[in-house]
């Protein structure tokens, strides 16, 4: 019964990962490291800027709270309220968009979506390359494609900071194109890949912001259960040293 069970469990665990390899292949196949990190502060505290002055204005983190936001990325509540509420919320509230959701729809056919679990649902690096994966298209209603996820009616909001991208041919890509940038930004190409990478960490902070003290607590969790076995050894010793 045990080793069928084992059994049943390798071949989930081996079709979850198949269809992660092809959900990988057909978005682009295989992805650049995002190389997020939730454990810097100033990674957190930029990707925050960004999201608020390039993202809110359609998306929301609608189970993220400022007050929360502010405590996790040690900021006050002077420059949270100054500097990253742009919709007179107040100090308490859930970060909602500036735009109605029903304005949005009527503008968009439909409302930008909630950004609370994107990473979550995708992966840190899924998202990195998508925002890195911006071109122009005339063919697209936004005049704007995606190599990560093609035909996307997202514009490329970034496009200041990274420049404009072109797809140009290329047999030896699986998408059959590679991106080539024809006007700069205001970034170097690292400097950008820095930008959104941060914005990937805050992203990815704030579809879990309880993992700041989880993975915290995670290292004295492991000495504890240490500690434990070692004197639950040395008691199991102690009480069948005399018998034989």
């Amino acid at each position: 019964m045990t080793k069928r069970l084992l059994a049943i469990l390798s071949l989930a665990c081996a079709l979850v990962l198949a269809a992660q390899v092809a959900t990988a292949a057909e978005e682009g196949g295989e992805l650049a490291p995002s190389n997020a990190n939730i454990h810097d502060a100033a990674a957190l505290q930029h990707g925050a800027k960004l999201f608020f002055n390039y993202c809110a204005g359609c998306h929301s983190l609608k189970y993220l709270r400022y007050s929360r936001m502010a405590e996790d990325l040690g900021l006050t509540k002077e420059q949270v309220m100054r500097d990253l509420n742009f919709t007179n919320a107040r100090f308490d509230d859930h970060i909602v968009s500036a735009m109605p959701e029903e304005d949005a729809a009527k503008w968009f056919g439909k409302a930008p979506p909630d950004l609370s679990l994107e990473v979550r649902a995708k992966g840190p690096d899924w998202v990195f390359n998508y925002l890195k994966g911006f071109y122009l298209d005339p063919s697209r209603p936004v005049g704007w494609n995606n190599t990560v996820f093609p035909n996307a009616s997202m514009p490329n909001v970034l496009w200041s900071l990274q420049g404009i991208q072109k797809a140009v041919e290329d047999p030896h890509s699986p998408e059959g194109i590679k991106l080539a940038l024809v006007k700069p930004g205001r970034l170097t190409p690292a400097q950008y890949d820095e930008a959104v990478s941060d914005l990937t960490s805050f992203l990815e902070y704030a579809s879990e912001p309880a993992a700041l003290i989880r993975r915290s607590m995670g290292a004295w969790v492991v000495l504890y259960i240490g500690l434990f076995t070692l004197l639950a050894y040395l008691l199991k010793r102690q009480y069948w040293k005399d018998v034989h």
